[in-house]
């Protein structure tokens, strides 16, 4: 019940954050606005509906089951600071990166060749960064917001920057469970923030089979990693063919 409640809360709250009133989800909804109050009183919703009214918000469910756990304080961001004490530890960095894929202790231990004290250290220290908290027997208990990531541009994601440009593209993305989409093409300003918007969705549907098949057995799971992003960019091989009117240097 208490999941029921945090849920309609969250519905509520999207709703406020969109400017949208109970009128006018009753108008698209084809319902009466006092039929639209009682549901919400009552808690009372199909899922069709909840769907609904999320896109209404210009969300989904996955968004909306998001804001529903950010609401409750779980960290959603490392300091600089706290990302630059990771990231001048590779292999704390690597610790990290398995517990925010929810691989247990002796996951960990399995697969990598830590010895059992060198990996309580570091799980020690992510539990002093808030990011997990580190129980009885090892249990690892993951504290961060579903929406949780490294801050842009910041020590973290640079050192997954240059390692996706020397060392991910560099793949055939041959095999059946690899894919590979390039596009290319031009968009007006509205089309290209409605992009970005779908982007975004797309990545929160991302994490949310992540958090669902932490769930299951590990050695169902595999790793994997999906780099979605837009930008105006030129081919630098085009760059003698180009006149002074083209404007943009691609960079």
């Amino acid at each position: 019940m208490a999941q029921v409640v945090a849920l309609v809360e969250a519905l509520k709250a999207a709703l406020k954050s969109s400017r949208m009133t109970y009128a006018e989800v009753a108008r698209c909804m084809d319902l009466s606005e006092s039929s639209v109050k009682r549901k919400f009183s009552r808690r009372e919703f199909t899922l069709a509906e909840v769907d609904r009214i999320c896109s209404l918000c210009d969300t989904d469910l996955s968004g909306l089951l998001q804001f529903m756990e950010n609401r409750d304080g779980r960290l959603q961001a490392l300091s600089a600071a706290q990302e630059r004490e990771i990231a001048g530890d590779l292999a704390l960095l690597l610790v990290a990166v398995c517990v925010l894929n929810r691989w247990s202790f002796d996951n960990i231990l399995e697969f990598y060749v830590f010895e059992e004290h060198q990996l309580v250290r570091m799980l020690a220290r992510l539990d002093r960064l808030k990011l997990i908290e580190l129980q009885a027997n090892n249990r690892i208990k993951l504290l961060v917001a579903p929406n949780f990531g490294w801050l842009p541009n910041g020590p973290i994601e640079q050192v997954f920057l240059k390692t996706i440009q020397q060392d991910f593209f560099a793949a055939r993305f041959s095999r059946e469970d690899h894919d590979l989409i390039v596009l290319n093409g031009m968009l007006s300003a509205a089309s290209n923030a409605e992009f970005r918007r779908k982007m975004e969705r797309l990545a929160r549907e991302f994490d949310l089979l992540n958090r669902e098949d932490g769930g299951k057995p590990f050695e169902q799971r595999k790793g994997y990693t999906a780099v979605i992003a837009l930008r105006d960019w030129h081919y630098s091989g085009f760059a003698n063919l180009r006149s002074d009117r083209s404007g943009s240097d691609g960079r």
